[in-house]
């Protein structure tokens, strides 16, 4: 019998909402990029999806996810196989991958920005990451996105100040590709759960956070959001999933990434 925790914070309802997007991915490699999209793939691992892939983030796949603190570096690892760049890629390229990012911008049609806020191209406000691999991995494998604060800046009205990953924008899709391309699955911000199954591929409300209303939620978006009667409250973490992520993170990395407080006192 499945118990649901009744003290829990932000950070790990997110956590377990985001794990839900590798539900049934089968075995595929997951990427989580940063500390709570990481706990989330490993809790993944753990439980929903068995058969999820995960590397040390250098050369090993694992048949166990490393813990995100406290970890004894003397005890090592539970390797498989090496897992080097070439095989890496191999997965990227063959669709046999899910990340699990945390893009700066998102648009209304499912584009990201990691490279560069405001001014021109050339000359823009603030400088970033550049676009990495996000051409490459939203034209090949499986995306989700991770938000932790819900707001504006992110969800930005018309289209993100540097496109670095298509979505269903169909003036932006590469020759031969189509909207049956693209696979973006979920996005889990502090707010709620969003997926891109709304009419014509409109960000649509999944489940609202417990204490959170869809005017929240619209109030911070800078595009219109699709609230269909299908709509939810955000899942509580089980016992059993707060046990599995103290155990990933026994020092409690996970609650200094978002300022909350427990979810009894946002009730």
């Amino acid at each position: 019998m499945t118990t649901t925790a009744t003290e829990y914070r932000l950070c790990e309802l997110m956590i377990c909402a985001a794990a839900e997007s590798f539900a049934g991915n089968g075995e595929v490699l997951a990427t989580g990029i940063g500390v709570i999209p990481r706990l989330a793939a490993s809790l993944a691992m753990k439980t929903c999806n068995t058969d999820l892939m995960m590397t040390d983030s250098e050369a090993w796949m694992l048949s166990e996810p490393n813990p995100v603190s406290g970890r004894n570096l003397n005890e090592g690892q539970k390797q498989e196989s090496w897992m080097g760049f070439s095989r890496i890629f191999n997965n990227v390229w063959g669709g046999k991958r899910h990340a699990l990012v945390g893009p700066s911008q998102i648009d209304q049609f499912g584009q990201t920005n990691i490279s560069a806020l405001g001014g021109t191209y050339r000359q823009p406000k603030v400088q970033m990451l550049g676009v990495r691999g996000f051409p490459g991995n939203s034209i090949s494998h499986a995306n989700s996105f991770y938000v932790p604060a819900h707001s504006k800046r992110v969800f930005v009205e018309g289209e993100c100040d540097v496109v670095c990953s298509i979505g269903y924008n169909a003036e932006r899709l590469p020759r031969g590709y189509s909207f049956d391309d693209i696979d973006i699955r979920r996005v889990v911000t502090d707010l709620c759960v969003m997926d891109w199954c709304g009419p014509n591929h409109q960000l649509r409300l999944v489940s609202l956070h417990p204490g959170i209303t869809v005017q929240q939620v619209t109030d911070n978006t800078g595009f219109e959001v699709h609230a269909g009667n299908e709509l939810t409250t955000t899942a509580a973490p089980t016992v059993e999933q707060l046990a599995i992520i103290t155990a990933l993170d026994p020092a409690g990395i996970r609650h200094k990434q978002l300022s909350d407080n427990p979810m009894g006192d946002r009730r």
